[in-house]
């Protein structure tokens, strides 16, 4: 049986639809390529020909450095979308208002920045000291010890 299959959307390019009963699979050499199921039976699902041949030319189009390029970027931001959707509840806003929704959305971006900057490794880069000021030059040509703060230098 086959024939074309209602889709649920209106707007959706109609399947064409091979339905295969339990005797028709159970014999066949083909099947542990096709399906798993042990009961029950097969449907195949097929676009018309414009969508499958837009389908096809897409996954080719999709396989250039170019492309590759391009979802290398989309990636990235799909990655942080997840995270703000999944582990922050980010779908849905806790306020009313655009003003304090942009207030949720920033605070929880600048938490999620914290997030991965404390999940970084520490750096074993070490700065250069700053150079001596002009008062410090001054001690150190005189060979009087800096004082350890200023705070102090009084009591």
């Amino acid at each position: 049986m086959h024939g074309p299959y209602p889709t649920s959307s209106p707007t959706a390019a109609p399947l064409i639809v091979a339905r295969f009963t339990k005797s028709q699979c159970q014999p066949c050499p083909a099947r542990t390529q096709c399906t798993t199921s042990c009961e029950s039976t097969r449907t195949v699902g097929f676009p018309p020909r414009e969508l499958r041949d837009l389908q096809l030319r897409v996954r080719t189009e999709q396989q250039t450095p170019e492309c590759k390029t391009r979802y290398a970027v989309r990636s990235g931001v799909e990655g942080t979308v997840n995270e703000f959707t999944h582990g922050h509840g980010m779908r849905h806003c806790r306020y009313r208002g655009h003003g304090k929704a942009h207030i949720q959305h920033v605070l929880t971006a600048i938490a999620v920045n914290i997030e991965r900057l404390s999940a970084l490794p520490p750096t074993e880069e070490t700065h250069p000291p700053r150079r001596p000021t002009a008062f410090q030059n001054y001690l150190d040509q005189r060979e009087i010890p800096r004082p350890k703060s200023w705070r102090t230098l009084g009591s």
